[in-house]
């Protein structure tokens, strides 16, 4: 029994040293602490008051204005500075060759109250009692963004300028057209209430119709449109927009066209196009014979490139009236009536007006272009049959051509660089 009592009196004893032990290390942890933080405190130095106030704006203007009286003639810049801790470095000032510094005091405290030209123009400044280093200038004017002159400049003889824009929703395949404005349209009288009628071709037989706008030459419609077209046929659809013009007596007089082939867009559900065209003369003459081919003609007499744009053609006599009937235009550079080289175009279905917009450039030198000519023949496929030719026109100097091909090779050479656009009728004759 008095072992038992012996135990508990040894247990008490050594429970009471442990506890001890742990409250002198907490006290001591405690202490340690106060002591770290009180000994942080003492090492912080007060500023003191007698910190002098500089001048700032007249600390630049001493500096700076030597400089930009010698660069008058230039745009405002903004001067580069480099820290003085970079003294040892033999940093030159681009502007005038000169290092710039200020034996000033240790700190300069910046006034309050209304920010100098410098501080307007973004510039940023770095103190030191070893002064500052100017390493260079930038010129903001090169970094501003383009301006959009496309409702500023116009072309003479321009008879209006359209804007619109294009998307195509894959999955419920249609395209939406946005008709958004028109702008500096030149009606047969003083007033004007134009509207516009738009087509997707080949089908002309059905358009959609924007509202009326009254009295205005600039009309701003912001309507949106429509077609229901699947993605296998949409890069052969064309685009075509039909201004008019509503006088008093109710009659619709049309003002210009544009023509706009979707087969070299990009159309996806997150690509909105946003186009601009200049209005174009509707050619009102009845189509040829055999029909009629528009292109334009362009030499280049520096790089020896002759350049043939395939626009259009109208009023083709297809031998069968079909979606399956492609119709491409073959474009051939001949030189003494031998065949150079030849280039065709992509080919248009089941159309009797096809647009193609493709350009085709053949090396040709100044020395060829009174012996050299163009021929553009319109071709007609269909699956398992032979190409049929529906027409031909052939353009070049007096030794090959007369009339109005003549004269579009003569324009042509005449205007250098200048792309020359003309109708001409096809005929059956090889």
């Amino acid at each position: 029994m008095c072992f038992y009592v012996c135990i508990e009196q040894a247990v008490a004893v050594a429970g009471a040293v442990i506890g001890g032990i742990l409250l002198f290390v907490l006290i001591g942890m405690t202490a340690y602490l106060l002591w770290k933080k009180f000994c942080c405190l003492l090492s912080y130095e007060k500023l003191t008051s007698s910190v002098k106030t500089t001048n700032v704006n007249a600390f630049f203007q001493d500096q700076i204005n030597p400089e930009m009286q010698l660069k008058s003639t230039r745009s405002r810049s903004v001067p580069f500075i480099i820290p003085p801790t970079l003294h040892g470095r033999d940093w030159i000032n681009l502007t005038n060759e000169e290092q710039v510094q200020e034996d000033s005091d240790p700190y300069m405290i910046p006034q309050s109250g209304p920010r100098s030209s410098f501080h307007s123009l973004g510039a940023c400044f770095l103190f030191h009692e070893a002064g500052a280093y100017v390493v260079g200038t930038i010129n903001p004017e090169l970094y501003k963004f383009p301006e959009d002159k496309s409702e500023t400049d116009f072309p003479d003889g321009n008879i209006g300028r359209l804007w619109f824009s294009i998307e195509y929703e894959q999955e419920s395949e249609r395209l939406l057209v946005s008709l958004i404005k028109v702008r500096k349209l030149q009606p047969p009288a003083d007033s004007c209430s134009p509207f516009v009628k738009i087509y997707l071709l080949p089908d002309e037989r059905s358009c959609l119709q924007s509202k009326t706008k009254r009295k205005t030459l600039n009309p701003q419609f912001d309507e949106n449109f429509v077609f229901q077209v699947s993605s296998k046929m949409l890069l052969q659809r064309t685009l075509k927009f039909l201004v008019y013009h509503v006088d008093k007596h109710k009659k619709h007089h049309l003002l210009g066209q544009v023509i706009f082939p979707l087969k070299n867009e990009v159309l996806t559900d997150d690509n909105k196009l946003v186009i601009w065209r200049d209005l174009e003369k509707e050619n009102l003459e009845p189509p040829s014979e055999y029909g009629d081919i528009q292109f334009s003609l362009s030499y280049n007499d520096y790089l020896g490139r002759l350049t043939v744009v395939v626009l259009r053609a109208r009023g083709l006599k297809l031998q069968e009236e079909s979606h399956a009937v492609g119709v491409y235009v073959k474009v051939s550079l001949m030189n003494h009536n031998k065949f150079i080289k030849s280039k065709k175009t992509a080919a248009v279905l089941g159309t009797a007006n096809p647009v193609y917009n493709e350009t085709f450039s053949f090396k040709a030198d100044q020395t060829e272009l009174d012996t050299a000519s163009l021929s553009l023949s319109v071709l007609q496929s269909i699956k398992g049959e032979k190409t049929l030719l529906l027409g031909r026109v052939v353009v070049g100097p007096f030794m090959y051509t007369r009339g109005k091909e003549l004269e579009h090779w003569n324009e042509m050479i005449s205007k250098p660089k200048e792309l020359v656009k003309r109708w001409h009728a096809l005929c059956h004759s090889m």
